[in-house]
Order: C-alpha cells, then structure tokens, then sequence
C-alpha cells in the first residue's frame, strides 16, 4: 500500500460559527460536520486530514508554515483574510505544495471588497459558491493530482 497522503484544511477567521452564522450565506452545518465529512472521505482514499480553524491572522500563516513541513498539499478557507492578508499570501507563496482555495458561498456575488482575494495568488485553484461541497471537491481533486 502506498504511503497515505497528508492534507492540511486551514479555515480563518469566524468559521468555527458555521451553522449558526448567516445560515442564509453559509448554511446550516458546521465547521466539524465539515471535518468529519473530509476525514472520513481521506480514510477511504488512503489520506490523513489534519483539520484547523483561528480566528487569528499570526496563528493562521503559522499553521501554513507547520503545513509547509508536513503536508503533500493544502486546502485554504482564508475567509476575510482572503482580501486583506499580504502576510497570508508571503506565507502561501513560500509553499512548494499544491494550494486549493475554497470559499463556501460565491465571493463575486458579494460586496465589491470581496471580489479580490490575494490568497488566489498562490493557489492552483479556487472554488467559490458550491457551498460546503467545495470542501469535498478540493480534496478529491488534490488527491487526484498527489497520485
């Protein structure tokens, strides 16, 4: 059996409210419905998902650099940090793994401030607008292309 892929789910700020928060935008799960969701999905396709939320800028690029050393690729929630966070965004470019975007609803039907992400810079993809699924389809994608 080949050695299990590792993929690290960074999620930012205000995430750990998912369920509670704008059900309207974001929907009635939450965020360790969403990691139970990928953790069981990982172990039936020979992966480890190391799941992590904050709510602190610092705390998120260092949790990229702890990924950085340990993980085959990385799938990013940034949340408001997508738009602001030139920090984030130095810390993602110095990754030499694969990087998925994903944002639960669709940023380009938001406020004009939401439509620039400076996290897409160094990603190879972005998913925005298909929800939670978004989640789901960043990992079967990355593990398609770690195989």
């Amino acid at each position: 059996m080949s050695k299990a892929s590792k993929i690290y789910v960074l999620n930012g700020p205000n995430l750990n409210l998912l369920g509670d928060r704008e059900p309207d935008i974001y929907g009635n799960v939450s965020l360790k419905d969403i990691e139970k969701s990928l953790s069981n999905y990982g172990k039936e396709n020979n992966s480890e998902i190391y799941f992590k939320q904050t709510n602190h800028e610092g705390e998120l690029i260092e949790f990229v650099h702890e990924a950085s050393k340990k993980a085959n690729a990385i799938i990013i929630n940034p949340a408001g940090y997508s738009h602001t966070s030139v920090a984030l965004l130095d810390a993602l470019l110095t990754v030499k793994i694969p990087i998925i975007e994903v944002h639960i609803s669709n940023i380009f039907k938001r406020e004009d401030f939401r439509h620039n992400s400076y996290v897409s810079k160094a990603a190879i993809g972005v998913i925005s607008g298909l929800g939670i699924e978004g989640y789901l389809y960043a990992l079967k994608f990355l593990l398609e292309e770690l195989k």
